[in-house]
């Protein structure tokens, strides 16, 4: 083997093993692994040779990591739009929000009144001042307006 070949082999070598170890941690997407091993110095095309590999391997998977991370922000009370939003930004797109939240929440819904109860209490008549605060701040969680105001019918909440 000439020193030109064992040179892209060794880096081979040092990009899966750093690989391995952030995905060792937590699942990761393919993006955030060719940043993250950008930042280290590695080649581009090198980079995404050995996360295809990783990939067909099945020791990285964006499906996966989608579902640990859309898991873990429904959790922290997060709604489907921050959530989708966050995951377009570390480059995965296809994502079935409906079903992780099945799993892990019952629905968007309950996971929408969860969020509201555990940071208000259920006094049903509000000035436009603190429902427009409420409002805002189950808006910067990632829920809509039309979630937000049918959760206000259902617990009967009136200006």
């Amino acid at each position: 083997m000439s020193e030109n070949q064992d040179a892209i082999t060794r880096v081979s070598k040092e990009i899966k093993e750093s690989c391995l170890r952030l995905l060792a941690r937590r699942e990761h997407s393919q993006k955030e692994l060719l940043n993250k091993l950008l930042f280290k110095g590695f080649d581009k095309d090198e980079i995404l040779a050995v996360i295809e590999e990783l990939a067909l391997q099945g020791w990285q998977s964006d499906s996966r990591y989608a579902e640990s991370y859309a898991r873990h922000r429904i959790q922290k009370g997060y709604g489907p739009l921050s959530i989708a939003y966050e995951l377009r930004q570390n480059g995965v797109d296809e994502v079935d929000l409906e079903e992780i939240v099945q799993k892990t929440a019952g629905s968007w819904m309950e996971l929408l009144e969860q969020v509201y109860t555990k940071k208000y209490n259920r006094n049903t008549f509000l000035d436009r001042n603190e429902w427009a605060k409420r409002c805002r701040f189950l808006m910067q969680r990632g829920f809509s307006g039309t979630m937000i105001s049918a959760l206000f019918v259902h617990l009967n909440i009136k200006l």
